[in-house]
């Protein structure tokens, strides 16, 4: 799992262990890091020494870790310029010591560089690139290095231009290959639009795990993480002990979304499968092993029901929606449920002692809070959970996952290829599965996002992608991560 901290929790953090060392410590302990990834990356092109590389320098601490870095690679016979974005500001140790390794300040862009380090702002910032900036940055596509083509530009900490906390980025950026962070990773290495412009991120330890002592702002399921939660039978289980699912999906004008959502259904870990709807007739027929019925109340027992999917939005399905939310299981809301949810006068009553969750993409987001989701994703999906006692999975590039306690996920496998007519549909089925095999709901959000994600990438290929591909591509997915 892997976990990222806000950057006032990092402050503080930092300071406690400052506390504790000599000055400078934390700075030249980043900078050797810093070096060492820069130096990697110079021995892809040709080696350290003769290399031409360049430093974005601001202020503050973020300039100073990138000009003791430059004098370490300067000091190894690399050509090291450092152009200044706020001479006035400049970290006069950092240059100082950038100066007696040789390296030295220039005026404007070279012509030529190997490798370029953005330490133009660090994590203290907020909003875009200031137009001179901006400018600097723009000019690096012209750039080209040793091997002919554009050099790689290593982000100090974060891309400059990216707002730390949210992923979001209001105005100009860098666009990284590689950001090399300190001490912790940062929401904007994991969430939102900066995630993308990170590049590999390199994590370098500078002694400040032991001092993070609030809780991560953000977390990521990694592949192990995945495969140690999914339900797995044992030598006595049978189809109702690995639990029963139902869906309240679909509908005689809608039967596609009941077919994607069982077959989502039936990739995951529960033992049998139930559909009550208008389309049952259509669901038997290409799932001769679910087991159907015309209506909620006919359905028998399940031990969690997924309900909205194509569902409609009339009285017959309100109704529905209703009979699934007076049971005492764990229920899954999705698509025409939530918007059946916000019925005004009408609107359902969420107070339920079993688990909740809803899985909105932006629009219906809106509908249940009355604004889109915005800059801040992950504390929007936040606040909705809070509000609604549920767990939101806020659908999109970097799908949300939010708790009503404040805990937050971010997913990592998201692709275009879900973008897609019916994906969610079949999002909602595997989910469903995994909540009636008795996963803990936010734990169930999580793990359905990832596999979901997976399977897009696998059927996507080189080709176009529709819901069926997706959801014929979840059982090897699960199979290969269950080894």
């Amino acid at each position: 799992m892997r976990q990222a901290w806000r950057v006032s929790d990092v402050r503080s953090a930092e300071k406690s262990l400052m506390a504790t060392l000599p000055d400078g410590t934390l700075m030249q302990r980043a900078a050797a890091g810093l070096a060492r990834r820069c130096a990697l990356l110079l021995q892809e092109s040709g080696g350290v020494y003769g290399a031409r590389v360049l430093l974005l320098v601001g202020s503050g601490d973020n300039g100073g870790d990138t000009l003791f870095a430059g004098a370490a690679l300067a000091s190894r016979g690399a050509q090291v310029r450092a152009l200044l974005l706020t001479p006035e500001r400049v970290h006069l140790a950092g240059l100082a010591a950038l100066r007696r390794a040789g390296g030295f300040t220039t005026r404007d862009l070279p012509s030529r560089s190997d490798l370029v380090l953005d330490g133009i702002v660090g994590i203290g910032a907020s909003g875009g690139l200031r137009p001179a900036a901006a400018s600097v940055v723009a000019r690096l596509k012209d750039l080209r290095g040793r091997t002919g083509e554009r050099p790689p530009i290593v982000a100090v900490d974060v891309p400059s231009g990216v707002t730390v906390d949210t992923g979001d980025v209001p105005g100009d950026a860098v666009t990284a290959d590689v950001t090399v962070t300190f001490g912790c990773l940062k929401p904007a290495h994991l969430i939102g639009p900066a995630a993308t412009r990170c590049g590999l991120v390199d994590l370098i330890d500078i002694g400040l795990g032991p001092v993070l002592v609030t809780d991560p702002a953000v977390r990521v399921a990694e592949a192990g993480d995945i495969a140690g939660w999914w339900p797995r039978p044992g030598a006595t289980s049978d189809k109702y002990t690995r639990g029963v699912v139902g869906l309240a999906t679909g509908s005689a004008f809608y039967p596609g979304a009941a077919l994607l959502s069982a077959a989502g259904a039936l990739a995951g870990p529960s033992g049998m499968v139930r559909y009550a709807g208008s389309a049952h007739r259509e669901v038997v027929r290409a799932h001769p092993s679910v087991v159907v019925a015309d209506r909620v109340a006919a359905a028998g027992r399940v031990q969690a029901w997924v309900c909205g999917s194509g569902l409609g939005t009339g009285d017959e399905a309100r109704t529905e929606l209703r009979s699934v939310l007076a049971t005492a299981v764990p229920v899954l809301l999705d698509a025409d449920a939530i918007t059946l949810l916000v019925g005004g006068e009408h609107a359902e009553d969420l107070r339920r002692d079993a688990p909740l969750v809803l899985t909105p993409h932006d629009g219906e987001f809106k509908r249940l809070a009355g604004e889109m989701p915005g800059a801040d994703r992950a504390g929007a999906a936040a606040r909705l959970a809070a509000w609604t006692n549920a767990v939101v999975l806020l659908k999109g590039d970097r799908t949300i996952v939010a708790t009503p306690s404040g805990e937050i996920w971010a997913n990592p496998t998201g692709s275009p290829a879900l973008a897609t007519a019916g994906s969610g549909d079949v999002l909602a089925g595997l989910l469903g599965s995994l909540l009636a095999a008795g996963m803990p709901a936010a734990r169930a959000a999580v793990t359905a996002a990832y596999v979901h994600g997976l399977a897009g990438r696998w059927a996507a290929g080189d080709g176009p992608v529709t819901a069926p591909d997706v959801a014929a591509a979840l059982r090897p997915v699960v199979a290969d991560l269950l080894g």
